[in-house]
């Protein structure tokens, strides 16, 4: 560590830059001893120290003790991407009771030790470095923007997921409001009998979750709705709904301060013909088998469907899941679903299970390309079905099952299969039903993500902010998800992520105001002259408009921003001729200060 009592600079800025070792992640490939020599050369910076793990609280308390001694009063960071600590320095920065916006940021670890190494690695972390530190002496403290929030949250979807959080957040005290676009709640859930692996029935877990919702007092209910819009911001959006009742269309609005997006998922529907599917009554769908199940009143040892005794079930797993160009066939929209749905598995070996133990004498072949028994106590699914004699058959990928009609037999079909698991021995397996094991596609919920501005992965499920660091989030604050809008979900997993979206819109609401980073567009009215190009380039809709102001004893238009809805993007200010918009925290004279800081050698050695 090395510690300078003057200043280089008039502008009296003291900087202090820490530099992280991330574990080896940096220094073995970045000399990290040297760049801190070169970063005490570097104008304005006072301090500067290295850490194994700036992260932890010994690295956070050094910085806390230099603010507090008053040895600084401008923080560099460089270490790993910010998206994954910077909430972390700037909750140290506060703790030392400084202003968090006075600190800056430097990856020196995906930028420059996971793709450099040597002296160019350490010229490249130095220059970062550098560019960090010309930018913090500009930085100055930046006051959060505070917005009145309505202590409403209304959460768009009636199955097990939004009903779970629907309930979680009424019991912090926030009134709620559940809309259903059908016209009863539950979901999927109302289509499945036993619940893998826990063996509970879904009817009476879907009970015990409406008997909550129906009579809690802080929760309303609607059904048979239509969201037709969405406007405003984080504490203050305004839903204009359309209602079915009796025949006719009612239409009202919310006002609510949060939203959660719990929309959920539908069951793949196998094209005509794919595994014989749409063409043979006895070929039918994970779906179909759980309903006859729910509903069957047969007795005896062996399975009884439509009136027909079930000797061999042939069941085929992945099917509209984990597909493949060039061997799937696509949706009319060319789409594949090329993700795992995650639930199969498990739902078809609790389906095994079932039949094999209520109705020994069917016998179950499944024909399976991977098992994926993932969650606690799936695992032990697949040794149960083992145990009760359910036959194995793996298949690759590129040599699929085929299902044909047979004549002069006793069974109806012959499924043909290369069996991996004996040397792709070819099987011939009578059946008398073929149950496919078809995946989960998001409910099509892009008319309402363009209206909100939400973002759609590839796979077409709701994207949120980062799977493990904001795994409920939106980049739209104030807008949560839940379940299996986001991704395939057992009913468990579904409900752990609605308490997660609960807490998070539960935690934004409470105070009956909200706190937002001040990263925003600023107007200086002086140079503005109300041209209008920036609101023509504004991304945001109402984050950016024209208002007539008095100035020198004239009306004249003027910019004005709405910082609560600002996305801080910069497009605003990219466009202004007069340069008359600046973003609080990324202004154009830091940007200024960053390229020549890059551009020059005075640092270097």
């Amino acid at each position: 560590m090395t510690e300078k009592n003057t200043n280089k600079t008039p502008d009296n800025k003291k900087i202090g830059v820490y530099i992280c070792y991330c574990g080896g992640n940096i220094s073995d490939h970045v000399d990290v001893e040297e760049v801190k020599k070169r970063a005490e050369k570097m104008p304005n910076v006072v301090v500067a120290r290295t850490n194994m793990f700036m992260c932890s609280d010994p690295g956070q308390e050094l910085i806390i003790n230099d603010l507090k001694s008053g040895k600084i009063d401008r923080v560099v960071v460089a270490s790993c991407a910010p998206s994954l600590h910077e909430a972390t320095f700037r909750d140290a920065i506060k703790r030392a009771g400084s202003n968090p916006f006075i600190y800056e940021h430097a990856n020196i670890r995906e930028q420059v030790s996971w793709v450099h190494q040597g002296d160019p690695a350490t010229d490249k972390a130095s220059v970062l470095v550098a560019s960090a530190a010309a930018k913090a002496k500009l930085l100055k403290p930046l006051d959060p923007v505070r917005v009145e929030a309505k202590k409403h949250t209304t959460v768009i979807g009636g199955g097990i997921a939004g009903i779970k959080t629907a309930i979680d957040i009424a019991q912090t005290g926030i009134n709620v409001t559940l809309i259903e676009k059908s016209s009863v709640l539950g979901g999927q859930l109302n289509n499945l009998d036993k619940l893998a692996p826990s063996g509970e029935k879904a009817s009476e877990v879907l009970q015990e979750l409406l008997d909550q919702v129906l009579n809690h007092k802080s929760i309303t209910i609607h059904t048979d709705c239509k969201i037709e819009a969405v406007q405003g911001y984080v504490g203050n959006f305004s839903l204009s709904i359309s209602k079915k009742s009796n025949n006719k269309i009612e239409k009202f609005n919310i006002e609510t301060g949060a939203i959660v997006m719990a929309t959920g998922a539908i069951p793949y529907i196998p094209f005509d013909g794919e595994f014989g599917f749409g063409r043979h009554e006895q070929v039918i769908t994970l779906q179909n088998l759980i309903q006859i199940l729910k509903d069957n009143k047969s007795t005896g040892s062996i399975l009884e469907v439509n009136g027909k005794r079930i000797r061999n079930i042939v069941m085929i797993h992945c099917v509209g899941s984990r597909q493949i160009p060039g061997i799937h066939q696509p949706k009319e929209d060319g789409k594949l679903n090329e993700y795992c749905s995650r639930t199969c598995c498990a739902a078809m070996l609790n389906a095994s299970n079932q039949i094999r133990e209520n109705f020994p004498a069917t016998s179950i072949y499944e024909m399976y390309r991977d098992i994926r028994t993932y969650g606690r106590g799936q695992e032990e699914l697949y040794t149960q079905a083992s145990a009760n004699k359910v036959v194995f058959m793996r298949y690759e990928t590129d040599a699929q099952p085929e299902v044909s009609l047979t004549s002069g037999s006793d069974y109806p079909f012959q499924v043909k299969v290369k069996d991996s698991l004996t040397f792709n021995e070819e099987m011939d397996v009578p059946a008398d039903l073929v149950v496919l094991a078809t995946g989960i596609e998001p409910d099509d919920v892009s008319g309402l993500a363009s209206m909100m501005k939400l973002p759609i992965g590839t796979d077409k499920f709701l994207l949120e902010v980062h799977p493990k660091l904001r795994p409920v989030e939106f980049p739209i604050t104030g807008i949560f998800l839940a379940g299996t809008c986001q991704a395939p979900m057992d009913a468990g997993e579904a409900c752990n992520a609605a308490g997660a979206a609960a807490v998070k819109a539960s935690a934004l609401l409470r105070k009956g105001f909200i706190e937002l980073d001040p990263f925003v567009a600023e107007v200086n009215p002086d140079k503005c002259q109300g041209h209008g190009a920036c609101i023509e380039a504004c991304l945001k809709e109402g984050a950016l408009n024209l208002v007539e102001v008095e100035n020198d004893g004239k009306t004249v238009k003027r910019a004005q921003v709405t910082a609560a809805m600002c996305l801080g993007c910069g497009a605003c200010a990219a466009v202004c001729p007069e340069k008359a918009i600046d973003i609080n925290g990324w202004a154009l004279k830091q940007y200024e200060d960053m390229v020549d800081a890059i551009v020059s050698d005075g640092f270097a050695v």
